[in-house]
């Protein structure tokens, strides 16, 4: 039996009537085995315009990209759509700025799985909706500083790994050098306390944390923010690619204009926080301490920046109320895929005269923004910013302010 794709669903995968078919695009036809109402080997009888040859090696056995069979055109289109849709769902429209893409092998952090075999280890990313374990040498998408660490990564994986369970790899490239954050392995014992830092000194590693303990640093492993050096937790989330970043914190820059005191909600290490005290003061919330430390620190050693106070928080149990809100001029949000429902309930209460919002998820984001709408915020602009190249993933920036406020 053959297939129409009609569209592509949230994940990437093509849809037609009453199944979901890997790596389709829209106006399709495919036949293939159906199970669990997914094809997912799938034959293309009559491929579309938009199909291009996937430009990795990896692809067919590997999950980490989604669309590199699609051209580069239709993905930027695509991803624009999911975000026009989303606000046509709330009633809202808004003018698009011009959509970025992050280049090939610019992820500057990313998570891999590490498996001890009878002979050997394997490292890499799992093929798409499988156990099996793909590695990636030549990846498209990792900073080739990440690429280097991969034989460093197979002697973590052989000296820690047990035969029953895989680890979790979080590396990032900072400026001084690659990080390395190790869950799911063994417990530390004195043979491994003792291999570990060997292994990390061998291959240049910045620095080894296992289960959240610190095993060895050859230096602070730091990443700039405007003016300030700041060096972050373990596995301390950044945003995944430099120039991605810098897309971001220009178009908050741009958000917040001239305000002199600005918020910054879920601040993170300081991605926007200490770009922004350059020139205003600054207040920033975020519920993880570790990261607000960090921040916290990179201003104290900075020169040329405005005062900045941090505060630990957990906005989605206890958000800013009007009368804590009432002292910024602009707040610049950027909440973990959930959206920030009650702290947007508190903004809109508030009416915080300019609002720079960066989110990774534009079905949340349109449900805060039509809430901020109901309040008498219009939309000014929004910008996709496409970091996770080959995916399905979309972030945006966008201006709210109140309709009296240019």
């Amino acid at each position: 039996m053959s297939y129409v794709i009609e569209r592509l669903g949230h994940r990437g995968e093509g849809v037609a009537p009453g199944v979901f078919v890997a790596r389709a695009l829209p106006g399709e036809v495919v036949e293939g085995a159906v199970e669990n109402g997914r094809i997912a080997q799938p034959s293309i009888l009559t491929p579309s315009s938009d199909r291009v040859a996937a430009p990795c090696r990896h692809y067919k056995a590997c999950g980490g990209c989604a669309l590199q069979h699609a051209s580069n055109e239709f993905v930027t289109a695509w991803k624009e759509q999911i975000v026009v849709q989303a606000l046509a769902g709330q009633g809202l429209s808004a003018p698009f700025r011009p959509l970025h893409t992050s280049p090939a092998n610019a992820r500057r952090r990313a998570t891999l799985s590490g498996r001890r075999l009878k002979s050997g280890a394997l490292v890499g990313f799992h093929a798409r909706a499988s156990d099996t374990l793909t590695a990636v040498p030549g990846c498209l998408l990792l900073h080739p500083a990440l690429l280097a660490t991969l034989p460093a990564l197979e002697e973590v994986t052989l000296a820690g790994a047990s035969r029953k369970a895989e680890l979790s790899l979080t590396v990032t490239a900072l400026d001084g050098g690659v990080d390395l954050a190790v869950t799911g392995g063994k417990p530390l014992d004195t043979a491994l306390r003792m291999a570990l830092p060997q292994i990390a000194a061998q291959h240049g590693l910045a620095r080894l944390t296992w289960a959240g303990e610190a095993l060895y640093q050859a230096q602070p492993p730091q990443l700039t923010f405007g003016r300030a050096r700041v060096t972050p937790p373990p596995g301390a989330f950044l945003q995944a690619t430099p120039d991605g970043e810098a897309v971001l914190v220009a178009a908050m820059r741009d958000a917040v204009g001239g305000a002199r005191r600005i918020g910054d909600l879920f601040a993170g290490c300081g991605t926007f926080a200490l770009p922004l005290a350059e020139h205003a003061e600054v207040h920033a919330v975020e519920g993880e301490g570790a990261m607000l430390a960090a921040l916290d620190a990179g201003w104290r050693t900075s020169t040329g920046l405005k005062r900045l106070t941090t505060e630990t928080r957990d906005l989605f149990r206890r958000p800013l109320l009007p009368d804590e809100l009432a002292q910024f001029e602009a707040l610049v949000i950027d909440p973990p895929r959930a959206g920030a429902e009650a702290q947007i309930a508190e903004i809109a209460r508030a009416q915080v005269p300019v609002i720079g919002s960066v989110s990774c998820n534009p079905v949340t984001f349109a449900r805060d923004a039509k809430t901020l709408s109901e309040a008498g915020y219009r939309l000014d602009w929004v910008q996709v910013v496409d970091q996770f190249r080959w995916s399905a993933h979309v972030e945006l920036a966008a201006r709210l302010s109140l309709n009296h406020i240019g």
